[in-house]
């Protein structure tokens, strides 16, 4: 008898270790796949509509642009730069940290690379001194936060042929041709000065051009130049995304299926 209860014993603790065994396992390959390969993320805010839309769960390719300590789980100061790197292209929507904290993820499109000249005039996005072609798509209505906005819609073009949709609010012509205004001096987000993107930097700005914090803001509060070393990966495949409204009750778990945008599920983002 006792010859069994300890056999019993020593095979209830071997079942044990074994599923310890597998949950470290399990966790390491987690890891492993979220710093080498994929990582998911999900959109808070409308700056990225109508590429992207609050809601909406993504995975972000970590091999894209090479690895930095930014990969990594906590960022840990292994070391400094890139290995295997390789530059964004102009178009690509990429994840980074915030350049003032280097730890809040931040989502944008890429515009301009190091050495690019951009500046935004009444609303239109000049590289290199030449205005990116847009061709007016009609209206979208944005929600953001319960808050419905109408917007104009247009199709811009990036050089090398990247298409893809912008919104706006106002070109803000007005301001650019109010006497005395001086975009050196008073800061307008449509009627910007020429900035010059620094070596080992990217340009990002949000498709949503009004409602978005990013390149074009410079101070404390805003983005400036993303450094290559803060970026995270590349935005590639929608593969989740439901209907966001800050007065909806949680535990309405009825209304879920109905909250699914299953039409972006599965989506490539370009």
């Amino acid at each position: 008898m006792a010859t069994t209860k300890a056999a019993t014993k020593r095979k209830q603790q071997s079942v044990w270790a074994e599923n310890v065994k597998t949950i470290v396992y399990a966790g390491l390959i987690a890891v492993g796949v979220r710093t080498v390969l994929f990582e998911p993320f999900n959109i808070p805010s409308g700056s990225m509509i109508p590429t992207l839309l609050v809601g909406d769960y993504l995975f972000v390719s970590k091999y894209s642009y090479g690895y930095s300590k930014y990969s990594m789980p906590l960022s840990p100061p292994l070391f400094h730069g890139r290995i295997f790197g390789d530059m964004p292209h102009r178009g690509d929507v990429a994840v980074f940290k915030w350049p003032h904290d280097n730890s809040t993820d931040y989502i944008k499109r890429i515009v301009g690379l190091p050495g690019d000249r951009l500046q935004v005039k009444e609303g239109v996005l000049y590289i290199n001194g030449e205005p990116a072609p847009r061709t007016q798509q009609g209206t979208f209505l944005a929600r953001d936060q319960g808050i419905r906005t109408e917007l104009r819609r247009y199709s811009e073009t990036l050089p090398g042929g990247v298409k893809h949709d912008i919104l706006k609010a106002t070109d803000g012509a007005e301001n650019a041709h109010r006497p005395g205004f001086d975009p050196s001096r008073e800061f307008d987000a449509n009627n910007t000065v020429e900035y010059t993107v620094p070596p080992d930097h990217v340009f990002a700005m949000g498709d949503n051009r009004d409602m978005s914090s990013d390149s074009r803001f410079m101070n404390a509060s805003g983005v400036g130049f993303v450094p290559v070393e803060n970026l995270v990966g590349r935005a590639e495949i929608l593969f989740f995304s439901i209907e966001s409204d800050p007065n909806d009750a949680w535990w309405a778990f009825w209304e879920w299926p109905f909250k699914i945008r299953w039409s972006r599920l599965l989506n490539r983002i370009r």
